[in-house]
């Protein structure tokens, strides 16, 4: 049995702890029966004794880390059984039906996933008592050591009460290995070493201390390195175990809900990423993830026509219904989200703000694009790009002062355009002395209302900033113009960034009982935990920024609306009508410096790039 080998690990560790005691022992008891006396025998007593003392304080203070370390604990949000009594009857009806302990509390995730987690460590007791009250009047319930069901909240949401039974039915039945004494200690030995390898790795306050630490995490990862395979086999054997006694509860109906996980983990991954994300950069977060997760597999559902029958399923109770305020509960591991995939703050404040669904498109979408569009005209201004002073008079009034947040402002200096013999053939050498003098030029628009005077670009000491070497195009990809904006504006996201208010610290929130998360099970200092996509390249920021715009641009001159797609995120609606054609022409604009795309699409559409915008 792989638990008994991992205990043989641990055995074969003490035995090395005392063999030095154990020779110590011998030559100390031939010295007193007179056996080992004279010659070389008093020198090495004192060599093994001293040897023996030293392998004994290193042995005691790696058993000292490992039974005092925290093992390492999944946030979650636990669930009173007052607040989810139907929830806790439907697990021990099914521990009962595979004839395993049920477990002794039941937590939330915000992830599509489930499983046992063993808190049963003496610094936890406390908090895990707390959240079971109704485990007190059991017999033995003072001695619980039962693990903790983890459920994934989407799951709550997503699958009706016979399919979460089926989906939970493999993962219950792992009880009852978890209450075999082998596997216990071993999965404790195991836990412990891993605890001790996060506590030397944490910063220690004194030369000493740190010397210490690092012998314990240099002693406690070849433990691990030694036990590691015995480890995984087991726990491979109590999965198939698992499994094996779970198939016969609801095997049939444990097929269609595994689908179903697939689908809610697809549905839930678009939501973090297309809705979730863009609020939770401008310090909201949707205060329903997991309802949204519903209307997001709904919409994948409907576009990838798999409703043949959903309407059926939908007509089943949802296991949500299980949980007495499932509003409440949602709004708690919707805040665990942020925090675990955005490292968002503990609790609601001034710039950390709930948003229901029925506000994002006012309270989130519209905001981002203007905020968006104000950056990357404050980046124009920073690089001197402006109207010239007879653009500004010959344009209309409704055009504005020079440096008008206009969308034709973008357009024009994003545009590539061919030198013709009228324009100078050259632009002074960057070291040559600054020009007040400005070059201008006019770009063919799609109709009267596109032919406002360009942009004039400043050349001099400017001039190196808006057309970067040719190189440099390849690494952030577009025209030279388009590359050096995006370089820019990078650095001003970068710095923006950098200036925001640092997370308050998790010990902060105080949520209602039994509905926040275990805020003393985990560390707030790596937040995020899981970040969600990696940092957006200046291309890609480029992009948002001129969408942004265009969507501004929409909404001020053609009554545009924002609003939310569940599954692409922030959209905007012409007429009712989601613009979905707007991202190749603006990837030709960046790319490639072609606005004729852009402006056919302008112009169709009725929105007037000249005007000025609203901005924030």
């Amino acid at each position: 049995m792989r638990a008994v080998a991992v205990l043989h690990s641990r055995s074969r560790a003490l035995a090395v702890a005392l063999l030095p005691a154990a020779a110590a022992v011998i030559l100390l008891a031939g010295g007193a029966t007179g056996h080992l006396v004279g010659g070389g025998w008093d020198a090495a007593r004192w060599a093994v004794g001293a040897v023996a003392v030293l392998v004994l304080l290193v042995a005691g203070a790696v058993a000292l880390v490992v039974a005092r370390a925290r093992p390492a604990l999944s946030p979650t949000v636990p669930i009173a059984e007052s607040s989810a009594p139907d929830l806790y009857r439907m697990v021990r009806d099914l521990a009962d039906r595979l004839g395993v302990p049920a477990p002794s509390a039941i937590a939330l995730t915000p992830d599509c996933d489930s499983w046992l987690e063993d808190r049963s460590h003496a610094a936890h007791r406390t908090a895990r008592a707390r959240a079971v009250p109704a485990d007190r009047g059991r017999p033995g319930a003072a001695d619980v050591t039962a693990p903790v069901l983890v459920i994934g909240s989407p799951f709550m949401w997503w699958m009706r009460v016979g399919e979460l039974r089926a989906v939970l039915a493999p993962v219950v039945a792992g009880t009852g290995p978890s209450a075999h004494p082998d596997i216990a200690a071993a999965r404790r030995f195991v836990r412990g070493l891993d605890a001790a390898v996060g506590v030397a790795a944490s910063p220690a306050r004194g030369p000493l201390a740190r010397l210490v630490l690092a012998g314990v995490g240099r002693i406690a990862r070849v433990l691990l390195r030694d036990c590691r395979v015995h480890a995984a086999e087991m726990e491979r054997a109590v999965a198939a175990a698992g499994a094996l006694r779970a198939q016969g509860v609801d095997y049939g109906l444990r097929i269609v809900a595994q689908e179903q996980v697939g689908l809610a983990y697809a549905g839930w991954d678009r939501l973090l990423t297309r809705v979730a994300l863009p609020a939770w950069r401008m310090g909201r977060w949707p205060s329903r993830l997991d309802a949204g997760v519903v209307a997001a597999l709904t919409e994948l559902s409907r576009r990838d026509r798999l409703a043949e029958g959903f309407t059926s399923r939908l007509a089943e109770r949802p296991a949500c219904d299980l949980l007495e305020e499932p509003g409440l509960i949602d709004e708690a591991t919707s805040l665990l989200a942020a925090r675990l995939f955005h490292g968002g703050p503990a609790e609601a404040g001034p710039d950390w703000l709930p948003v229901d669904w029925q506000e994002y498109p006012d309270e989130v979408v519209d905001r981002t694009w203007r905020t968006d569009a104000a950056r990357l005209h404050r980046v124009l201004d920073t690089l001197g790009v402006r109207r010239s002073p007879e653009a500004t008079a010959a344009a209309p009034p409704a055009d504005g002062p020079a440096g008008s947040p206009t969308l034709a402002r973008v357009l024009d200096h994003l545009t590539v355009r061919e030198r013709t013999a009228a324009e100078p053939a050259a632009r002074p050498a960057p070291d040559g002395p600054a020009e007040s003098a400005t070059v201008t030029a006019t770009a063919p628009g799609p109709g009267p209302e596109s032919s406002a005077p360009a942009v004039a670009e400043p050349v001099g000491t400017t001039a190196p900033a808006l057309f970067p070497p040719d190189e440099d195009d390849e690494v952030i990809g577009g025209t030279p113009r388009s590359a050096a904006l995006a370089a820019v504006l990078s650095a001003e996201l970068a710095r923006e960034e950098a200036s925001a208010t640092p997370a308050d610290p998790l010990p902060a929130c105080a949520p209602a009982p039994g509905q926040g998360p275990d805020a003393v099970l985990w560390d707030d200092g790596t937040l995020p935990l899981f970040p969600l996509q990696p940092p957006r390249t200046g291309r890609e920021l480029l992009a948002d920024h001129v969408t942004a715009m265009v969507c501004c641009a929409a909404m001020d001159t053609a009554g545009a609306v924002p609003g939310l797609d569940w599954l692409d995120g922030p959209t905007l609606l012409i007429d009712g009508e989601r613009a979905a054609d707007l991202a190749p022409r603006v990837l030709s604009l960046i790319e490639d410096g072609d606005s004729v795309p852009l402006r056919a699409w302008l112009v169709e559409a009725g929105i007037r790039p000249e005007k000025p915008l609203r901005l924030v």
